[in-house]
């Protein structure tokens, strides 16, 4: 796998549970792009928005119908 510098905003050991089963699926994901898209502008886009997406649903969870 190619290791990208923003797989750390993806890590969720620190989170509490709950959060934790919110931000995995995201952390998978981040993953899965990294080991099998070559490394470049578009991957990199598509980790920031996948970045995006993954503090929202945390956020959500934290603060629900917000």
């Amino acid at each position: 796998m190619s290791q990208h510098r923003m797989l750390k905003w993806f890590e969720y050991e620190h989170l509490p549970a709950h959060l934790q089963k919110v931000s995995m699926p995201f952390h998978s994901l981040a993953t899965t792009i990294c080991s099998s898209i070559p490394n470049g502008p578009e991957r990199s886009v598509a980790l920031r928005k996948l970045l995006e997406s993954k503090d929202a649903a945390v956020r959500a969870a934290v603060h629900p119908g917000q």
